[in-house]
């Protein structure tokens, strides 16, 4: 079912990127917290309407290039079904009610501020600029990260900021590999100095890194206190689930994060997993 121009246009369904925000609240287990969840949540809310914000102005700027891709052509400025001055109307609105919503949190206002700033140099010049383009990528996730935990008062593990890091940058460098699927004409400009063999180097080596930090971060002693034997468990699942990615990405997939994360039955059946494994024992609990 195709969405009304305007909403396809905010791109609702990559909100899913903005989960990263709850990583402080499940690795803390403060789900208790009522008030926390409820920071929690409104950051989460303020980073859609931001990322919203960005997603509009970077259709705006990329409707040219997009008119040609054989299925970014079909965006709604891309394909004319929404105007620039709408367009422009529309991220008005959504920056007003994030700023609205996130009013009275500093840090909070500090953060949505620097991952707006880094989207619009990303979208003016830094995604034609070989690997900063993916470490601008990564930015974004780690700001959702901090959003969840510093602007809520709940402190970032180290072991979960550099499994972050990496995980943000995995997904960055098997974007690139996707696209380098679509036909030259169509490809973004940047892909020319990413030679397909450099990006499979690159997604392995964050991968690894990225299985590496997480099973430290699973069997080091603050976790073990925190969270006992379960977190050691979820660790054959994380490794399945960015497996199953990377076929996935070697198979022309990967472009859209969050499309193609659900796409696949396998790569959902992990995240229930994980989730059973890690929060149910908790709510059991607390039950």
């Amino acid at each position: 079912m195709r969405l009304p121009p305007l909403l396809a246009l905010m791109r609702p369904h990559q909100w899913l990127k903005n989960v990263f925000v709850f990583a402080g609240l499940v690795f803390s287990q403060s789900w208790h917290d009522a008030d926390r969840v409820m920071q929690v949540l409104s950051a989460f809310a303020v980073f859609c309407l931001f990322s919203s914000a960005v997603y509009v102005v970077n259709d705006w700027a990329d409707r040219a290039s997009d008119a040609l891709h054989p299925t970014k052509r079909l965006r709604p400025l891309a394909s004319g079904a929404v105007s620039s001055g709408a367009a422009f109307t529309l991220a008005a609105v959504l920056l007003t009610a994030g700023i609205v919503l996130a009013d009275g949190h500093p840090v909070l206002l500090g953060l949505v501020a620097l991952y707006m700033a880094s989207n619009l140099a990303y979208s003016w010049r830094l995604k034609r600029v070989p690997v900063v383009d993916v470490f601008i990528i990564a930015l974004g996730f780690m700001l959702r990260l901090f959003a969840g935990t510093t602007a809520v008062g709940i402190p970032p593990s180290r072991w979960l900021i550099l499994t972050g890091i990496f995980a943000a940058l995995f997904l960055g460098f098997s974007k690139r590999r996707a696209e380098t699927f679509h036909a030259p004409a169509s490809q973004r400009s940047v892909l020319e100095h990413y030679p397909p063999a450099l990006l499979d180097i690159y997604v392995a080596v964050t991968m690894t890194a990225t299985l590496m930090t997480y099973s430290l971060f699973a069997t080091s002693p603050e976790s073990q206190a925190q969270h006992g034997e379960r977190l050691v468990y979820t660790v054959p699942i994380v490794i399945f689930g960015m497996l199953r990615y990377a076929y996935q990405v070697h198979c022309g997939h990967g472009e859209d994060v969050a499309r193609d994360l659900l796409r696949d039955r396998w790569i959902v059946a992990a995240l229930i997993a994980w989730l059973l494994v890690f929060i149910a024992p908790s709510l059991l609990v607390l039950a």
